[in-house]
Order: C-alpha cells, then structure tokens, then sequence
C-alpha cells in the first residue's frame, strides 16, 4: 500500500506524492504548506496545487518513428515547414487582436468609471463619488475573482513563472487550456479596469502562450476537428517552439515592442516574424482608433511614454544621480522581492481554505486600494494651473496630467492626478517632460510608498496580475522624486529621472538587463537614453543580486516549479551520477507479460521504463532502450497480445500508427482506467521493441553530477540512463529525471552538503 501510496521516482519523471508523511512536514521554501515532497513534485499553478510532470523533447527513434520518415515524401516535410510559417502569422494575428481587445476593453470601463467620479466630484458629492468608484472596483474586482476561483485557478497571478518554467520543460494541469485563456483575457480586464495595482503586460504573456497552444494542439479527435497536416505538432518539441512564439507575441503586444518580445524570447526566425505581425496589427488599429470609432480609446490607450521632447544632455552630477537611482533601484527592488516572498507565502495559505475565502481577499484588497486611491488626494495641497501649459487646467476628461479633484477653479490637485487615472496615464504623467513642479515632492513620496505597498500585497490574490506595471509606477515615482531633489545641480529632465527611476526599479526586482533595454528604448522611443538605461540597468541588477533572486525566479522556487539553470551548482561537481539515483529500478524485458506490465503501471507513477535484452533475444543482458508509459498504454490498449514469447514487431508496425502514439492535447491521451484487459490476457507476451526508443541519452555511471545536469538541460531531456563504467553488469545503474538534479532531492540524500542560497 505504501508503494501505491508514493508515486517514486528513479525515472518516474514528476508526479504527485500522497504518502502520511506528507502532512507531518512542512516544506520551508516552497509555498506548500502541510505537504512534503522528497521524490516528486507537487506545485502551486495559479492560487492551487498540482501535480507537475516533464515534456518529453527528445525525439523517440523507434521502430515507428523510422517508418514513418522512411515513407515521409518531400510534399510531406513542404506541409510542414509551411503549416509551421501558418501558425506563426496566425499566433501574431490572434495575439495582436486580443492586446487590442483588452486595451480598448480597459480604457473604456475604467474612463466610464472614472469620468462618472469626477462628474460628481464637480457637483461636491463627495461621499456619492467614492461610492460610485468603490462600487465599480469592488464589482469588477469580485467577477474577475469568481472566474478565476470557480472556472480557472491556474489564471491567476501573472502567468510568466509558469509559461518559464514550461519552456524549460514542465509541464502541468490547464497551465495552457482554452479555460485559463478565457478567464486571462477577461480576468485581466476586470482586475485592470478594477483600478488594482497590478498590469495585464503579464498576463498577455500567458495569454500568447495559450493562444499557441491551442493553435498547435494538432485538431480533436473527439470534437472531429482534426486535419491531416495538424498531426505533425502532435509533440511537446514542435509545441515548445509554438508556444515560445505565442510568449514573444505576447510581450511585443503588451509593450508594443516586437524587438523586445523577438529578443527576449527568440530562438528561431519564427519569432521574430510573430512579433513583426503583431506590431502590423497594434499599428493598424491604433490608426483606427485614432479617428474616434473605439470609444474613449484613443492613440494613447496602448502604453507609449514619449520623452522625446527632452534634451538628453548630462554631465558628472548627472552620472552620479543615475548611478544613485541604480543603488536604491537595486534596493528597493531586492526588498520588493522578499516582501512578495512573504506574501505569498501567507495567501497561500488563505487560498487553500476555497474558492469563497479567495474572493473574499480580492474584494478586501479593492475596498483597501479604493479607500487610498480617494482618500490619499485629500491630504494633497491645491497647486495653481500652470500658465504656459497647453493642456486645458484642470482636466474635465478622464486622463491627463490636471485633475481637480475638491480643489477651487484653476487649481489641480496632484495626487488626484496620480491616484484618479489608468495606469497608463499615471505613468505618462510621471513621464512628461518640461513639467519640473508640476508634482509636489511630498505628493511624490506618498504616492511612491503607496504604489509600492499596494503592489506588493495586490499580487498572489486570485486574479490575473502582471508585475511590470506596479514596478514601472513605483520607479518612475521615486525616479521623479530623486529628479526633484537633484533639480539645482543635474541637468536632465524630471521626466527622464522618472524613466531611469522605473528602469532602475525593473531591473532591481526582474533582473533582466538587455529585454529590459530593449522594452524601455521602445516604448520611449528614444535612442539617445540607451547609455543611459543600461548603466542602471546593470548597476540596479548587481546591487539586487547580492541580496536575493529575480522575482520571477524567486516566484518559480516558490511554487515548487522543478525549473533547472542553465548552469550546474557548485556542489554538483562533488557527486557522481550514480550518487543521486534512486531504486528499486523497474525494468522490462524486451518480450514482456502483459500482467507485469499492467501491475508496474498500477504500482508506479514512472513515466519510463528501461527495456532490457535477454538470451534468445541478445547474447547477453544488454540494454535495448528505454519505453514511455504513454507508448506502453497505447499499445496495451490495441491487445496486440502472443501466447508464445516471440518478436511481433511488424505485426505493431502495421496495424497500430506512429501517430497513435502521438501526445494528445491537454491531457486527453490514453488512461490506465482505459484499459480492459481480461485476466486470461494477463499470462500472454507483448513484444516492445517496435515502441522502445532504441537510442536514449546515456552517461556514465562516474561523470560528475555537474556535466550531467548541464547535458540534461541543454538537451531538454525527460530521462537521462545512468550505465555502469565496468562490464558483467546489470546494463543500467538507473534513470536521472529532473527531479534527481534539484537541490531538495540531493539534500535529503546528503544532508551534509551546503547549497548555495
């Protein structure tokens, strides 16, 4: 029983473990509480936990496969490199529309919202106006919880740390299904439109990476929407490359930066033809909307902070004030990072308690950002308009830099300005040029400390919500702070100390340098601030690491994502290959029973199985490759039984296809429960071989731990065969999945090793 109870691992990839010990422990890193997981992996996707498993990248060279491409014409492969071009344009197309679609969703309910405030503002119905806005918020704040309680858990939160973690290649329960793109879209417009401090330039990244998921699904078998050519993506390879497609769409429709999205996110020319049809369909539409046919969308609805108009001219004094912003980037940025930590450490377990208690913590978290949102303005002082300014003082539309607020005619009151906006808008305020005293300092510094506050306790509630936007807010207003009080000595604009402010910021808690660059050069467009954006970039990013991870970073080890770097640890080159392999090993013969495979499916959770050759099969034992439970339940399933222990590979080959061995989307694939197998076919033979990937990545019994793990990665590998070094043998040691290369598996077998933090 306790063996059914453990779903173990020597090679049983990432499963679920339900063992007593579980509620007896306490994990101190990962986010889930009462559970303890030494041999497999549980993780949090959205506000719930799941069981995770690998991707298999590894091309499978068995009997089938060799077919398959020996009958392969050209035609076939022209199909294929011409579908894979199809779902490109098609990914951008659909990407594009749905950033624009959220966009224009946004400006609309949040200017209803808020142009409904202000008019009762103007006819002093104070109480009636924070009625009016605590209502809307508290409304859309409570509809994009349900969905993301009640119809898509995974939804929540930005969605990157999952989307990161899969191409690394993990995988799990509806991180990609058509539900959770659904309540991301609409999700993300009601917590935006909520006026909550989160962005949706996260959540469009998921969002992408649905889209390309479901786009390359390979049809339905069970809806009968499939098509011949769509059998080809039927792999997690072709999938990971659509997918990474569909990120890059979504960071290039989120910023309006193709070449940050193709950049941060590019492996292959595909890439970057998906950004590029993205940006041809942002641009349309803008034009579009800019004639008056979108509502209260106008040019500006999709973020672009132009700081064009100023002078980018700096001396020594100004060096030293971006290397200062740098310092309290780095700073403040390391100190957001561990305050997220412990954050959602403590949602964690209030999300654990149900769908009702999750809902009942977003509306708390809205009536709290409403209550600052109206009430910090009150404490502002009334500021007289500004006499040479174009823009009409104060402003009677929904945005814009001069809000009146209780303030008497031609006074502005300049946290309303801050506080009483879209987010986009209060960014562009923080940004604009030329307006040296348009913000007091104290109006900045209150803002600051309640944009940082409230960024961090919004995230880890069940809504979708991206970080870049509360970070872009923080920055750039202690960006625009530090601008003020440099103001007699340095010589660049407020507006510009805003932008390296928020740059600053960003690479504190994101730790990303060049993507970063690229995003903020674009959406200034303004070439002449690159030395500047990448001196403190670089400085804020170094200060940041010396104290913790990237939040993304930190976000994935929390969740218990199994996510590997792309370089060993320090402690790794001290091990062997055989030191962290676990047993017993399960192994097949290359002519096996039914009835044994049947039981070790039963008793295991192992996603592989190594095959063995034994006499008169193979001279001596020798190893024949290694097989997949999804391959073995498949064949399991068409009975192609023997009574005698005889080959009857070509017997497979003919009547079962490759593609019935091919991964079915989100999920659907064959299920032990499918199965019939009656008790007089449990004596009789199944031959393997047609099915056994008969060329499986091997090391080593002896190669360091080290060599190995970087060999994992960089080939995307599910399973790894550990071969002893001498020969009279058994022909394999054991498996190494990804499981046995992370830091909790090899410090429950060698506790004595320090790892580095």
């Amino acid at each position: 029983m306790d063996q059914e109870n453990k779903v173990a691992n020597e090679e049983g990839d990432i499963e679920c473990y339900y063992g007593k010990d579980m509620e007896d422990r306490i994990y101190s890193q990962p986010l889930l509480t009462k559970r303890h997981n030494t041999t497999s992996q549980i993780a949090i996707v959205g506000a719930n936990a799941c069981p995770v498993e690998s991707l298999d990248y590894e091309i499978i060279e068995n009997e089938l496969f060799k077919q398959d491409w020996r009958s392969r014409r050209t035609i076939q492969i022209f199909q294929y490199v011409l579908l894979k071009w199809a779902f490109a344009l098609i990914i951008g197309l659909g990407t594009g529309l749905v950033g624009i679609f959220n966009n224009i969703a946004v400006e609309n309910i949040s200017g209803f919202k808020l142009l409904m405030t202000t008019k009762l503002m103007l006819e002093h119905k104070y109480y009636k106006a924070f009625a009016a806005l605590a209502g809307c918020n508290l409304a859309l704040a409570a509809a994009a919880a349900a969905l993301c309680a009640y119809i898509a858990p995974a939804a929540a939160g930005s969605g990157i740390p999952e989307v990161k973690a899969y191409l690394n290649g993990v995988d799990a329960h509806s991180i990609l299904a058509p539900s959770t793109l659904f309540v991301k879209i609409f999700g993300s417009i009601l917590c935006v439109s909520a006026g909550f401090v989160v962005g949706k330039e996260g959540p469009m990244v998921h969002t992408g990476a649905c889209i390309a998921s479901l786009i390359g699904q390979g049809g339905s078998r069970k809806y009968h929407l499939t098509w011949r050519w769509l059998r080809y993506f039927k792999n997690d390879r072709d999938r990971r490359d659509l997918i990474t497609c569909g990120a890059a769409a979504g960071v290039a429709s989120a910023f309006r930066a193709p070449v940050g999205g193709g950049g941060e996110e590019c492996t292959s020319l595909e890439n970057l033809f998906t950004t590029a049809v993205v940006a041809i369909v942002l641009r349309a539409f803008i034009q579009l909307c800019s004639t008056g046919t979108c509502g209260l969308f106008g040019e500006g609805g999709l973020i672009m902070y132009d700081v064009s108009a100023a002078k980018v001219a700096y001396s020594v004094p100004d060096i030293l004030a971006v290397i200062l912003l740098g310092v309290i980037g780095g700073i403040f940025g390391s100190l957001y990072n561990y305050l997220v930590d412990k954050v959602l450490r403590t949602y964690s377990i209030i999300n654990e308690k149900g769908p009702a208690v999750k809902i009942l913590l977003v509306v708390t978290i809205s009536l709290l950002t409403s209550i600052c949102s109206y009430g910090l303005p009150w404490f502002a002082t009334c500021i007289p308009c500004p006499i040479d300014t174009t823009e009409s003082c104060p402003n009677t539309d929904l945005s814009g830099n001069y809000k009146s607020f209780q303030c008497p005619p031609n006074h502005y009151n300049d946290l309303a300005s801050l506080f009483l906006n879209t987010n986009d808008d209060a960014i562009r305020n923080l940004l604009s040029t030329s307006t040296t005293k348009e913000f007091h300092i104290s109006s900045l510094f209150i803002f600051f400390i309640a944009i940082y506050c409230l960024g961090v306790i919004t995230y880890g509630i069940a809504i979708p919500s991206g970080l870049f936007i509360p970070v872009i807010l923080a920055g750039a207003g202690y960006g625009r702070l530090i601008g003020r009080l440099f103001d007699p000595i340095t010589k660049l604009d407020v507006g510009l100390f805003a932008l390296l402010g928020a740059a600053s910021f960003l690479g504190g808690t994101m730790r990303m340098t060049v993507s970063l660059c690229v995003i903020l050069l674009e959406l200034t467009n303004d070439l002449l601030l690159l030395p500047l954006v990448m001196l403190v970039l670089l400085i804020s990013k170094t200060v940041g690491d010396m104290f913790n991870h990237g939040v993304y970073d930190q976000i994935v080890k929390l969740k218990g994502l199994p996510y590997m770097e792309a370089h060993a640890e320090p402690y790794m080159k001290h091990l062997v290959a055989r030191d962290v392999v676990s047993g017993p090993l399960i192994t097949f013969s290359g002519v096996e029973k039914v009835g044994n495979i049947l039981h070790a499916l039963k008793t295991t959770g192992h996603n592989g199985f190594p095959v063995i050759d034994e006499p008169p099969f193979a001279d001596a034992p020798e190893l024949c490759g290694l097989v997949l439970r999804s391959h073995l339940l498949v064949l399991l399933k068409g009975k192609i039984f023997s009574w005698d222990r005889v080959l009857s590979g070509d017997e497979v080959v003919r009547r079962i296809s490759k593609f019935d061995f091919a991964k079915a989307g989100s999920g659907k694939g064959v299920k032990l429960e499918d199965l019939d197998i009656k008790d007089e076919e449990m004596d009789m033979y199944v031959d393997l071989h047609p099915i056994t990937n008969t060329s499986p990545y091997t090391v080593v019994e002896t190669m360091s731990l080290a060599k190995a793990a970087v060999l994992f990665r960089q080939l995307g590998l599910r399973h790894m065969c550990v071969v002893p070094k001498s020969q009279g043998r058994p022909p394999i040691v054991g498996i190494l999945t990804r499981h046995d290369f992370l830091p909790e598996h090899i410090l429950g077998l060698y506790p004595h090793i320090r790892l580095r933090k």
